[in-house]
C-alpha cells in the first residue's frame, strides 16, 4: 500500500525549495531597529505590491510579558539569577498583529485593558508598530492582563503564569457602532478564542458581512466551539486536534475537523521544530484516485522531506480523498511543512513562535498566497521571532532579506 502512495505522490511536484537567491535584483540600505542596533533592510520597491484591501480585525487577549531568561529552570525553594530580562508587551491576539503590522497590513484589535501603568505601556507599544487600538475598551478600575515568563536555556522552553485582566470585557462594553466601525472594510478577522461572548458577536457580525474568519485553537476553552463553527481557517496547537476530535492521530483528527466544520478551507497544525501539518479542502476529486489512508499518507510524506535542506520547506501529496478510519472520507490535499533548522547559538526563546506563524499565515491569506509560498513563509517568520527575548523582539519586517525569496 505504501508502494502504491508513493507512486501516486511522485507523478507531481513534492518540495518547494527557496534554496537559491531569488532572481529579481532587490536594493538594501541600513536602517536602525527597534533595539537600537543596525540591520539591514530591503527596499520595499523590489518586493510584491501589497494588497488594496490590508485591513485585518484581531479579537482576543493583550497584556503585559516580563520575560526573564535562566540557565535552568529553578528547583523548589531554589534562589537563581536571570541571565536576561525584558518587559514586552503579548497576548496572543495582540502579537499575532503586531506581526501583520510589520509585514505590511492594517491591523485594528478589540480588546480590554484597564487605565493603569501596564495597560498605557500595553496601548502605546501596539500604536508604535502600527496596530489601531481604538476599539480597546479601556476601565477605569481593576487590572490590565501580565504574564510572568521563566525562560529556560537549558531545554529552550518557556514556562508562563498567566493573571488576567479585571473585569473581564463582555458584549456590552461594544457598542454596535464600535463594532460596525472596526469591522467596516475588513479583509479578514482572526480571534484567539478568549473573551468568548464578544467575540461571538464580533464573529456573527463579520459572517453577516461575508468576511473570513480565522480562528487559533491553542486548547479547549468556553465557546471556542461557536467559533469554529463560523471558521474559513484553522490554526491549531499539536494538542488541539486530537483532544477536540478525539481522534487516535492528527491526521486523522484533521479529517474529522473538517467534515464537522464544513466552512474550513484549511487546517494547520504547528508542531514547533518539526515543521506544521495541513489539511486544505478541495472541492473537486482528481479523477481515477484511489482512497488513500490519511495516516499513511502522512508518514510517506515525512520520509520525503529533505532534512539536510536549513530552510522551511513543504512536501504534499496530490488532490485525493483521503480517509480516517472510523472517521469518514475527504477530498483534499495533505501538506507536512518543516521549519528552519536553526543553530543553537542563535535560539534564544520560543514565545510567540506560534502567535508570529499565525501573523503570517493571516498575511498569506490576505495577499492570495498558495499554501506551497504560505507554509515556508509562515515557518520562516516564526523561525525569526525565535532569534530574539520574547514574541516580539525579533519579530521581522517585510523589507528584511531573510524574507525575500519567501515573498517574491
Amino acid at each position: 500500500m505504501l508502494t502504491l502512495y508513493t507512486s501516486l505522490i511522485t507523478q507531481t511536484a513534492l518540495v518547494n525549495l527557496p534554496s537559491s537567491p531569488p532572481t529579481t535584483r532587490h536594493s538594501f540600505s541600513l536602517s536602525p531597529s527597534p533595539l537600537g542596533s543596525t540591520r539591514l533592510q530591503m527596499s520595499a520597491d523590489s518586493l510584491p505590491p501589497l494588497p488594496e484591501n490590508r485591513v485585518v480585525v484581531g479579537v482576543g487577549s493583550m497584556g503585559l510579558d516580563f520575560l526573564a531568561a535562566v540557565s535552568s529552570y529553578p528547583k523548589p525553594d531554589d534562589k537563581i539569577r536571570t541571565t536576561g530580562l525584558k518587559v514586552q508587551g503579548g497576548g496572543n491576539a495582540s502579537n499575532a498583529l503586531t506581526c501583520v503590522a510589520r509585514l505590511g497590513l492594517s491591523p485594528r484589535v478589540i480588546s480590554k485593558v484597564a487605565d493603569d501603568t501596564q495597560g498605557r505601556g500595553i496601548l502605546e507599544e501596539l500604536q508604535a508598530d502600527g496596530v489601531d487600538t481604538s476599539f480597546v475598551v479601556v476601565s477605569e478600575e481593576g487590572n490590565s492582563p501580565f504574564t510572568y515568563i521563566i525562560v529556560d536555556k537549558q531545554t529552550n522552553t518557556r514556562t508562563c503564569i498567566h493573571t488576567p485582566g479585571y473585569p473581564p470585557m463582555i458584549p456590552d462594553d461594544l457598542s454596535f457602532s464600535s463594532l460596525s466601525s472596526a469591522l467596516d472594510g475588513a479583509r479578514l478577522v482572526c480571534f484567539d478564542g478568549r473573551l468568548p461572548e464578544t467575540a461571538l458577536l464580533v464573529a456573527q457580525e463579520a459572517t453577516h458581512r461575508n468576511i473570513p474568519i480565522l480562528i487559533d485553537s491553542e486548547r479547549i476553552r468556553e465557546g471556542l466551539d461557536d467559533l469554529l463553527n463560523l471558521a474559513d481557517y484553522v490554526i491549531c496547537s499539536a494538542k488541539f486536534p486530537k483532544a477536540w476530535t478525539e481522534a487516535e492521530s492528527i491526521p486523522s483528527a484533521l479529517v474529522s475537523m473538517l467534515l464537522r466544520l464544513p466552512k474550513i478551507k484549511f487546517a494547520i497544525v504547528t508542531l514547533g521544530e518539526d515543521g506544521c501539518i495541513m489539511l486544505e479542502r478541495r472541492v473537486e476529486e482528481a479523477p481515477h484516485t484511489e482512497e488513500m489512508d490519511v495516516d499513511s499518507l502522512w508518514e510517506v510524506l515525512k520520509q520525503r522531506r529533505d532534512d539536510s535542506i536549513i530552510i522551511p520547506t513543504y512536501v504534499s501529496s496530490p488532490v485525493t480523498k483521503l480517509k480516517a478510519n472510523g472517521i469518514g472520507t475527504l477530498c483534499g490535499r495533505l501538506f507536512v511543512g518543516t521549519a528552519e533548522k536553526i543553530p543553537p547559538s542563535e535560539l534564544v526563546d520560543t514565545t510567540g513562535a506560534g502567535d508570529s506563524f499565525i501573523g503570517a499565515v493571516i498575511y498569506a491569506v490576505c495577499t492570495n498566497m498558495p499554501p506551497e509560498k504560505m507554509l515556508p513563509f509562515a515557518a520562516q517568520v516564526a523561525a525569526a521571532c525565535c532569534r530574539g527575548l520574547g514574541a516580539r523582539t525579533s519579530l521581522p519586517y517585510r523589507t528584511d532579506p531573510r524574507l525575500a525569496s519567501f515573498l517574491c
